[in-house]
């Protein structure tokens, strides 16, 4: 039996009694009425992700106004405002309690990292569109950025050898540091670190305590002894793998393909293999009470421990357009760091109304939770690295992303990223659904449109959707749990209406869950390992949405409780 029947066959198996994957009626899937699919497939709760674990719309910027034109920033004059928007900003540090840093109407030249290193801060614009504001960058952050910040990975990638090596291009470099990381809009706290390249600069970890027990998807851990913590503090989860490569937290992660797994899952003992960052929201004795409930069992037979987290929260972005010139491409981990916004450290913050232009990567985040990007428009000529990327971030929430330039990874999840949502995005140009290996796991594309060209093969038309990548020592491509729910793929060229497409993920991650894969074609899916299908070619109509529909069963029974 071919890997395709195989999928097809479980989706019919999953489907209830006397109906079948094609039929059009506005089912509700199995995987959340069936009991018995339920405890055989578990579905984490995605509705935690985005700003405040989901429970709160994101706040109007509120507190003191710092305009950046009283600072000497004059917009449409095409002369460099640098000095003035640091200014601006380096005032609103002063100022106690929230603060806004605002841009008038108009164009502004930045040359320069507005870097932001304090709470509760607003950047924001007049609107992403005509009569808003624009930030030009006219420069990469390879010829502006001369802070020490990236010094780390410098190293890491001499170190290691990591280059970009194409002999049909006479290309032999070393990647650049801006593929990934760093922004015109920098958001860290000083002194932490966006993610952890050489063991040489491990920091001791803050451990508040181990773990005696806890279980996944429940919210509540026991620990050793008392802690000292209080209500509303950010903390850590973190399981440690010092067993190697059969440690009971790989299995948790891959199941029966943790033999799969590669050497980073134990090389290296005193760094978290997962983290899970939350707010404390009750505490009892020994007994702590997290926002959102536990990625893996934690105790004796899959020892984790709790950590002190230290970062900014309450940081906006929003109603800009970040604007970049028109220049070449010249090719994959050789971007010249014309990147947007660097989320690091942040919790409870956000990113809404923008639109990029000409970016190489959009949207960049790391070391943070509980983030939201909304109404976001990438867009150019040009192509790019990533659009909105999430990476070692937990719970972070990417709604209504409008994607219509060429970008190498469209949605991304990459390494470490665990219960983080795109939600109803939309992509137009080299669609891919990016799972970029590194034991992020329990991610979910919810709702997402792709627009996208089949390929010819002698075996029919195809479609690599998901197209996941990253390194040997990371492998598989993700862990159990990553969901896709209600995915619309409409093919745009290279198959007649009256062919049967097969959508290809050839070398993604176990336990996957696949649910109304549907669109303007009938589809075969060939993902492999093979994952949990249901409603193959069906709209899903009556859950159009699993984030919105987990959320609102949250919230009612929240409701319900005295």
């Amino acid at each position: 039996m071919t890997i395709n029947s195989r999928i097809i066959l479980l989706s019919l198996l999953a489907a209830p009694l006397g109906q079948t994957t094609w039929a059009s009626e506005d089912r509700q899937p199995a995987l959340l009425s069936l009991e018995t699919i339920s405890d055989e497939h578990y579905l984490p709760d995605f509705s935690f992700a985005g700003f405040r674990n989901g429970l709160s719309e994101l706040p109007r910027a509120s507190g003191t106004v710092v305009r950046v034109d009283d600072f000497g920033a004059e917009p449409n004059d095409k002369i460099d405002d640098s000095k003035a928007v640091l200014a601006a900003i380096e005032h609103a540090t002063t100022i106690d309690g929230p603060v806004v840093v605002r841009f008038s109407p108009g164009t502004y030249r930045i040359s320069e990292v507005l870097r932001i290193e304090r709470s509760d801060l607003v950047l924001q614009g007049a609107g992403r569109g005509d009569g808003g504001t624009t930030l030009f960058f006219p420069r990469p952050l390879n010829q502006v950025d001369k802070s020490e910040s990236l010094k780390e990975l410098r190293q890491y990638l001499v170190k290691l050898d990591k280059r970009q090596v194409e002999p049909a291009k006479n290309l032999n470099d070393y990647f650049s540091e801006y593929s990934w990381s760093g922004g015109f809009i920098w958001i860290q706290k000083p002194g932490t670190r966006p993610a952890p390249y050489l063991v040489e600069y491990d920091p001791d970890i803050p451990k508040l305590g181990d773990i005696v027990s806890g279980k996944r998807g429940e919210q509540e851990i026991v620990l050793a002894a008392k802690p000292k913590l209080k209500v509303g503090d950010i903390v850590q989860v973190q399981w440690i793998n010092r067993t190697g490569p059969d440690a009971a937290i790989i299995k948790s992660l891959y199941g029966s393909k943790s033999k799969r797994a590669g050497s980073h899952h134990w090389s290296f003992p005193e760094r978290p293999l997962v983290r899970q960052t939350s707010r404390v929201a009750q505490i009892d004795g020994t007994r702590v009470r997290l926002a959102d409930p536990l990625l893996h069992d934690a105790g004796s037979s899959i020892p984790a421990q709790l950590a002190e987290w230290d970062g900014l929260k309450h940081i906006g972005i929003e109603d800009l357009h970040l604007a970049f010139p028109e220049s070449p491409f010249f090719g994959h981990h050789m971007e010249r760091g014309y990147n947007g916004i660097y989320f690091t450290s942040a919790f409870d913050s956000w990113a809404r109304n923008l639109r990029v232009t000409n970016a190489d990567s959009g949207i960049l985040s790391y070391n943070s939770a509980n983030l939201t990007f909304k109404d976001i428009l990438s867009e150019g000529s040009r192509r790019a690295h990533y659009a909105v990327h999430m990476g070692n971030v937990h719970n972070v929430l990417a709604e209504n992303v409008t994607i219509m330039n060429p970008v190498l990874h469209s949605l991304t999840f990459n390494t470490q990223s665990t219960k983080c949502v795109y939600k109803n995005a939309e992509v137009f140009a080299t669609p891919t659904l990016d799972q970029h290996a590194g034991a992020n796991h329990q991610n979910l594309y919810d709702n997402v449109t792709l627009h996208i060209q089949a390929a010819r093969t002698d075996e029919g038309p195809v479609t690599p959707v998901f197209d996941g990548s990253g390194a040997g020592y990371w492998q598989p491509g993700h862990g159990a749990y990553n969901t896709t729910w209600n995915l619309r793929v409409l093919i745009t060229g290279g198959a007649y209406a009256d062919e049967v497409v097969t959508v290809q993920g050839l070398d993604e991650g176990p336990m996957a869950r696949i649910i109304g894969l549907h669109g303007n074609r009938k589809f075969e899916l060939d993902y492999r390992p093979a994952p949990y299908v249901e409603l193959l070619n069906e709209e899903l109509r009556s859950v159009p949405s699993l984030y919105d529909y987990q959320k609102n069963q949250r919230l009612q029974a929240r409701a319900s409780t005295p």
